[in-house]
């Protein structure tokens, strides 16, 4: 198939896969991101054949995944995720790597880079995926939401410095001094980010939202170009750089009127959840490797294992380590939000497969498994606390602070 036929059955199952979801809606509700990697499966060489893996669509590929951790790093308000919880949340995170690794060892057959790869993702969390459930579910507001809030934006930003750290292909001193060193690059951005801004700042946003200009749009797509641009001359992953440039994002338009920056943030996200992320969720389903997962054997076997991991991996350690005086329902469904893993499991497994350290077996059934905790792991959440018992009328929403 053409370059041009690939991008327009590409765009038809981005198009595809909302209708899909909204009609499965009546009966199970479904993320939209197993929708598209499904289609992506089905139109791939191991169903119908009609798209294979080749330089456009990794393209694309990489350009939806910079801004899927982009937007996964403008997610996270820092200033909310602080205190006590804050604490807790990173231990919990500290001992579900520990946890992985020490599992991945087992199981991995590549050795120790394999090992590496699959014990890194199986400490990720799907904040951006939970929170619509949770939202829906009318839990944003309590404690529950607080705390999902900060142990999944652990979740997220843990992977992301591990795959720096550990995914780097340096010794574990020099990766340590490389990251120190963009670090205090990024800390300089962030008090330059946090400065006053001039008034024609605010003035050149709200005058060029709506036009041709978009300026602010434009500011943010030049923070993101550089983050990426001094990630990979740090000779780092492009993952650290684009959530270093969410981050940052979120900081320089801090100042920006109320309406201005939902709108900006609105303008971006379109266009990335409409066209560049599906394209990525969509990409991995082509490159996914159903004939070994179906092949039987070993692979069935460790999607099995590796979706009991992730609530062992991830889910035990928040248990243990939740906010004293939680109750045990809500322990067990900030768990389960906490160990629904897909996004950065798609991610790491990509690097993996494309650096030739990890098997596309393997790497199948990680991805396997992460689909299904999308499934499954938010629904029995909300079974273990009803909304009703985390969003009572009158309930103000607890900062990570307070507890």
């Amino acid at each position: 198939m053409s370059d041009a036929g690939a991008l327009v059955l590409i765009m038809t199952l981005a198009v595809l896969a909302p209708a899909l979801t909204y009609l499965a809606g009546r009966w199970l509700a479904v993320p939209v991101v197993v929708v598209e990697i499904l289609l992506g499966v089905v139109v791939g060489p191991d169903v119908l054949g009609w798209l294979r893996p080749d330089d456009l669509i990794e393209v694309l590929s990489q350009l939806g995944l910079c801004t899927l951790i982009f937007l996964a790093g403008y997610e996270i308000d820092f200033a909310a995720v602080s205190g006590a919880v804050l604490r807790r949340s990173v231990s919990a995170w500290l001992v579900s790597l520990a946890l992985g690794l020490g599992a991945a060892v087992l199981v991995a057959t590549g050795g120790t880079d394999a090992a590496l790869y699959v014990g890194v993702a199986l400490t990720s969390t799907a904040l951006g995926t939970v929170l619509p459930v949770l939202r829906d579910a009318g839990g944003l507001r309590g404690r529950l939401g607080s705390a999902v809030l900060t142990y999944g934006a652990v979740g997220e930003f843990g992977p992301i410095i591990a795959v720096a750290l550990l995914l780097s292909g340096r010794a574990p001193g020099r990766a340590a001094l490389v990251l120190t060193a963009f670090a205090l690059l990024t800390a300089g951005a962030v008090y330059l980010a946090t400065r006053p801004k001039p008034p024609w700042f605010a003035a050149a946003v709200a005058r060029t939202l709506d036009t041709s200009a978009h300026f602010p749009v434009r500011c943010v797509v030049l923070l993101l170009a550089a983050m990426l641009a001094i990630s990979r001359a740090f000779g780092l992953d492009v993952l650290l750089g684009a959530f270093a440039a969410g981050v940052l994002t979120r900081l320089v338009l801090r100042d920006a009127a109320a309406a201005d920056r939902k709108a900006t943030m609105s303008k971006i996200e379109g266009f990335g959840f409409g066209f560049l992320v599906p394209l990525f969720f969509i990409s991995t389903g082509v490159g996914f490797d159903l004939d070994a997962l179906l092949g039987g054997g070993r692979p069935l076997l460790l999607l099995g294992l590796f979706l009991v991991s992730f609530l062992l991996v991830r889910g035990l350690p928040v248990v243990l380590l939740a906010p004293p005086g939680m109750p045990l329902r809500e322990r067990a469904g900030l768990a389960l939000y906490c160990s629904t893993a897909l996004p950065l499991v798609v991610a790491i497994t990509s690097l993996g497969v494309s650096g030739g350290r990890l098997e596309t077996a393997e790497a199948a059934a990680l991805v396997g498994a992460g689909m299904l905790s999308v499934l499954v792991f938010p629904l029995l959440a909300t079974r273990c606390v009803p909304a009703e018992a985390d969003a009572a009328p009158g309930v103000r929403r607890v900062s990570s602070g307070e507890w």
